[in-house]
């Protein structure tokens, strides 16, 4: 399933930045007729992301190495279980350890942090969604990763729905005309989303015909009293500052979705490693 996410070019990408011209320590130390198995270990509870990604570095750098994936993504796993277990050739696998570790700890970090979050509005109606603030190059990888931990996908791109944020109002003169010249042309199973961080505008993006509407940094009373003026006419995004400590009490306001950009540009790499043994 990793070919959804990266392409082979991707990987030798990542390959050859990290091995150069030649992995000098494996070269020099290892005979290259040596063989090897190794577990890939979680070494933490996690959520896991990546694991098919990973096994498919082992095999795009060293074809003949039979990897058995034990986990899939999405599981949640206990410190020691094992992730996947590597055969093949000792050389090939060294030089391609780290670059398989650093995706499948990466994501599975942002997996995990996800999951945080979305465990804490689970007694909401409310559901967690991400944001476009991912790392260049690897953004389907990491929107995948939060989807892994229990998020919802917002706009994987520019072209995957209408966002008037406050300088497209502010060049078309008011949400009012913003939302008339989307509604002219935009295709009619497109949504329209108006960004809103103050409650008259909230009224006017509902009077305008938005279908979703953000509550962009708002205090909860003001998001509360939102959801009351909204009344299940369009659906009500929070946003801005979300945090896992303020997340639940955001949520408990009846808002429709709360997104986030942290799990994704905060988490830390969760601790993953290629060991000889089990």
């Amino acid at each position: 399933m990793y070919d959804r996410f990266v392409t082979l070019k991707q990987i030798d990408e990542w390959l050859a930045e990290d091995i150069g011209c030649f992995d000098l320590t494996a070269q020099l130390m290892i005979d290259p007729a040596a063989m090897a198995t190794f577990y890939m270990n979680a070494r933490e509870p996690m959520t896991l992301a990546g694991i098919e990604v990973a096994a498919a570095v082992f095999k795009r750098y060293e074809p003949s190495c039979t990897v058995d994936v034990r986990v899939k993504d999405g599981d949640t796993v206990e410190k020691g279980a094992v992730l996947m277990v590597i055969t093949g050739p000792a050389q090939a696998l060294l030089t391609t350890e780290r670059t398989a570790l650093n995706i499948a700890q990466r994501l599975s970090g942002i997996a995990t942090e996800t999951a945080k979050y979305a465990r804490a509005i689970a007694h909401t109606k409310a559901r967690l969604l991400d944001t476009r603030k991912t790392t260049p190059g690897l953004r389907m990888l990491e929107k995948h990763a939060a989807a892994c931990g229990g998020a919802l996908n917002h706009r994987l791109g520019l072209d995957d729905g209408v966002m008037l944020k406050d300088n497209h109002i502010a060049v078309c003169g008011s949400i009012t005309e913003a939302v008339r010249r989307a509604r002219l042309q935009v295709p009619v199973l497109t949504k329209i989303e108006v960004e809103c961080d103050r409650l008259e505008q909230v009224r006017e993006a509902l009077d305008a015909g938005a279908d979703v509407i953000m509550l962009d940094n708002m205090s909860i009373p003001a998001m509360s009293e939102a959801v009351q003026m909204v009344a299940g006419k369009a659906l009500l995004e929070a946003s801005g500052g979300i945090r896992l400590d303020t997340i639940a009490a955001i949520a408990e306001t009846g808002v429709d979705f709360v997104s986030t950009s942290r799990p994704l540009q905060s988490a830390p790499a969760v601790d993953i490693g290629l060991d000889e043994t089990a």
